[in-house]
């Protein structure tokens, strides 16, 4: 072997050491990160000693390397909230006197005189009962003639010659939509209760339930795209049967909501087998204002052909930062502590201007924001000059850089959001719930409960009690006649009725 081959076989295996060193490395670091993942917080907070590592202008340079330093973090202890009773609830008193013997004074054996009480209140509850409706029709005849006959009509019900009232429906899709609770186990409370009801019957129900309001879900649609902010997002979802799926391939339930500072308060959910860009094109439709999401590049294309502006999400970009930062070593400090410090500088910001006019939030932003922006975006072409190949840092540099027209566009106009939080609150509920019931049996049965979410969620998001809510939908839903009908049902409209 001659000098050239030797040297050629050198370089090679310092190519392959390289390569597995990197291995090892983002290995180690995988490690650490599911370590916390598993065993540390799962807040994203980061506590003002970390904070005020990087507060000093100098320590934010560009290319500063802090990858050696350690930081000793305190521990934040909460305060304990004092459970107060609301003076709304209707109180009941519970009398506790001395036995008569007792109310003399035990050195003259005075008669006692009752000069006041010394109260202390705690909250009761009254467990739920099953109750019958008997609906009596009278019927008439006359008398004379003795053939005409009529019969009082019964009201349309909101599911014809069921024994489901509609104060029985909203309890069941409350208790599932809204608190989580799987109809296997609402079955066994309900026998508790002396009655027999079987899973495949309220799940029936809510089908029929969810089928009974699209007339709602279509305007709240409606209403919903002619706001000029949306934000939007999906998870997960599993539906057993699927006409050619396996129960195994996972579908997904998407969410939009209007802006916090919209005139209308709406959440949607739509149910769809796949991640398809036509699903959110189906949810758009013909909304041309400025749209919030994450990463998906669906939404690209979508915001090209529909016109509509497309906006990042600084909570994305600040979360793999963070998934990085719980990757490092424990005890050191680098460049993912760098990018979230400049990144919370930004939310200080819009702290500072929540409750400002559009007008004042784009002022302090052209003053504040954009300045940070700026100093971001040297510290990432500095970082992006020696690029890292792989683990968690490369990953959160890589989406910072490439969402980065969408993630500083808010600046442009004091309306819109930093982040897509909006909608990740949204999607929580339903989260929350899939942890309990799992899966969706039927296609039929996923897309029902993408419109009681739907309904439930914006009555939530409006002020009102979602409960008396849906038993006042179901009780006059299957009344209404006209669209401006339909319209009163809407919960911005309920509200103002209750409260005019």
């Amino acid at each position: 072997m001659n000098f050239d081959d030797l040297t050629a076989e050198n370089t090679d295996l310092k190519l392959r050491l390289s390569d597995k060193d990197q291995r090892i490395k983002t290995l180690e670091e995988y490690i650490r990160y599911m370590k916390q993942q598993q065993f540390g917080a799962s807040s994203e907070k980061l506590s003002a000693d970390q904070m005020a590592l990087f507060d000093e202008s100098e320590a934010l340079e560009v290319g500063i390397d802090t990858e050696e330093e350690t930081v000793d973090i305190t521990t934040h202890k909460r305060k304990k909230k004092r459970v107060s009773i609301p003076d709304h609830l209707p109180r009941t008193e519970v009398i506790h006197d001395l036995p008569e013997n007792e109310k003399v004074c035990p050195k003259d054996g005075t008669e006692l005189k009752h000069i006041g009480d010394e109260c202390s209140e705690q909250l009761s509850y009254i467990p739920a009962k099953i109750n019958v409706l008997r609906h009596v029709r009278r019927k008439y005849a006359c008398p004379c003639c003795q053939t005409y006959l009529i019969t009082a009509p019964k009201p349309p019900q909101p599911i014809e010659r069921s024994i489901a009232s509609p104060i029985l429906l909203a309890t069941i899709a409350i208790q599932k939509y809204c608190d989580g609770l799987p109809l296997y186990r609402q079955a066994e409370i309900f026998k508790r209760l002396g009655i027999e009801l079987d899973r495949g019957s309220l799940a029936n129900w809510m089908i029929k339930c969810g089928q009974l309001i699209q007339p709602l879900i279509n305007l709240l649609f409606d209403h919903a795209r002619m706001q000029e902010i949306l934000h939007m997002d999906e998870t997960v979802l599993q539906v057993l049967q699927e006409k050619g799926r396996s129960a195994q391939q996972q579908s997904r339930m998407w969410v939009m909501t209007t802006a916090s500072h919209s005139p209308l308060n709406v959440v949607l959910y739509h149910y769809s087998e796949t991640r398809s860009a036509a699903e959110a094109a189906y949810m758009l439709d013909d909304f041309s204002g400025a749209l919030v999401t994450d990463g998906y590049g669906a939404y690209d294309a979508l915001a090209k052909e529909k016109k509509f502006t497309q906006l990042g999400c600084w909570a994305h970009a600040r979360r793999y930062f963070m998934d990085a930062k719980k990757a490092q070593p424990k005890g050191k400090i680098g460049k993912a502590d760098q990018a979230l410090a400049l990144i919370q500088k930004l939310y200080r910001v819009e702290k500072q201007v929540l409750n400002a006019t559009v007008e004042d939030r784009y002022l302090v932003r052209e003053q504040s924001s954009k300045p940070i922006i700026q100093q971001l975006r040297q510290w990432l072409d500095k970082s992006l000059e020696n690029p890292i190949k792989q683990g968690k840092l490369a990953k959160a540099l890589t989406y910072l850089n490439n969402q980065w027209p969408k993630l500083t566009r808010y600046t442009d106009n004091g309306a819109w959001p930093i982040d897509n939080n909006r909608a990740e609150n949204a999607v929580r509920p339903f989260v929350i719930g899939r942890k309990n019931w799992i899966f969706a049996a039927t296609a039929k049965g996923a897309s029902a409960s993408a419109n009681l979410y739907s309904l439930i969620e914006t009555a939530k998001a409006n002020g009102l009690e979602p409960s008396a809510y849906l038993t006042e939908v179901f009780t006059k839903l299957p009344l209404v006649k006209s669209v401006e009908d339909i319209e009163a049902l809407l919960p911005w409209n309920v509200k103002e009725n209750s409260q005019g």
